[in-house]
């Protein structure tokens, strides 16, 4: 045998089974990003998370939530036909972009149509006080791309929509982490 073959393989690992979109709802800091890894890591599974793009591409450009919106978009139409492919392939894809609305999840439902994959809709349920205490720890840290505001935290969440039965994801709920 070469080499080659009988190195330990790095990296994300092809599953046997069929390729899964894992899609995460939860309101800023209730863990999406957390569970991703963690989800990522179990399944072998590439993860592809909103902030880390959304701070390359288009960090200068975002100062508010209508910036937000307009570049999350963008990014959404720039990485569609690679999710797509991934899923093609046979790579299970995480993708840690919030799926807090109806319009999101309707992109997220046309991803896994296209893909013909299978999906996962991550649900994590937080208080919004625990939210805001890991906002808080997460901010003084400096890890994030972002350090989103207690204003922007309320802002965001007028916006977030539980998934609805209808929509027709496979759901799976999370319980909050400490």
């Amino acid at each position: 045998m070469s080499m080659a073959r009988d190195a330990p393989k790095q990296g994300f690992v092809m599953s046997l089974k069929s390729p899964t979109l894992h899609m995460m709802c939860g309101k800023i800091a209730a863990g999406k990003s957390t569970l991703a890894v963690r989800l990522g890591a179990e399944n072998g599974a590439l993860v592809l998370a909103e902030d880390d793009w959304l701070a390359a591409l288009y960090a200068d450009e975002m100062r508010d939530l209508a910036d937000y919106v307009r570049c999350a978009a963008k990014l959404r139409a720039i990485m569609e036909p690679h999710v797509i492919a991934l899923l093609q392939a046979g790579v299970s894809v995480v993708l840690d972009f919030p799926a807090n609305t109806v319009g999101t999840r309707a992109w997220m439902r046309r991803v896994l149509a296209a893909s013909g994959a299978e999906g996962r809709l991550h649900v994590l349920e937080v208080a919004d006080a625990i939210c805001l205490e890991r906002l808080r720890v997460r901010n003084a840290g400096g890890d994030h791309p972002f350090a989103a505001t207690e204003a922007q935290f309320h802002r965001m969440s007028a916006h977030f929509e539980l998934p609805a039965a209808d929509e027709g994801f496979v759901i799976e709920r999370h319980a909050p982490a400490d």
